[in-house]
């Protein structure tokens, strides 16, 4: 992927879901979008609420099948990406070709790291007093275990 005709999201410190808008508009248009920092990403509610949320989603399998899925994913870049999939018209080709230009990272890749990040005024967390959990913490409650990220 070049760097010229990509934009780049830092999302540290955004709501995922603001974030996610924004980027799900941008790849539907046309722009290849990378999400850098996905871990550092807030989710918002109280902390116990949404791990029992996701912990409840987790356990939903087929009733026939069980272990033919859905798989639900960890990893936080897995996660917000799966979380961006959810803002698209996800049948449709349309749809696919959008989630194919989407890439999310944990952290900064080295070919991004000179590259201009655009920070979304309106998707960053003003409160940070108020209740929250961030992606990493999240993936970390769910199973997700890896020293370099934590």
């Amino acid at each position: 992927m070049s760097t010229e005709n990509v934009k780049v999201y830092d999302a540290e410190n955004m709501v995922v879901g603001r974030l996610g808008a924004k980027a799900a508009k941008a790849a539907i248009l046309g722009d290849k979008v990378v999400i850098v920092n996905a871990e550092k990403a807030i989710i918002t509610g109280k902390r116990r609420t949404v791990i029992e949320a996701f912990k409840v989603k987790f356990n939903i399998r087929t009733s026939y099948k069980p272990w033919r899925g859905p798989f639900h994913e960890r990893r936080p870049d897995k996660m917000v990406r799966k979380m961006l999939r959810g803002m698209l018209p996800w049948p449709t080709p349309r749809g696919k070709e959008a989630y194919k230009r989407i890439k999310v990272y944990i952290g900064v890749p080295d070919q991004y790291i000179d590259t201009e990040k655009i920070v979304l005024e309106g998707a960053k967390y003003r409160s940070l007093t108020q209740k929250y959990i961030t992606v990493a913490d999240l993936s970390h409650e769910l199973g997700w275990r890896n020293p370099e990220v934590a």
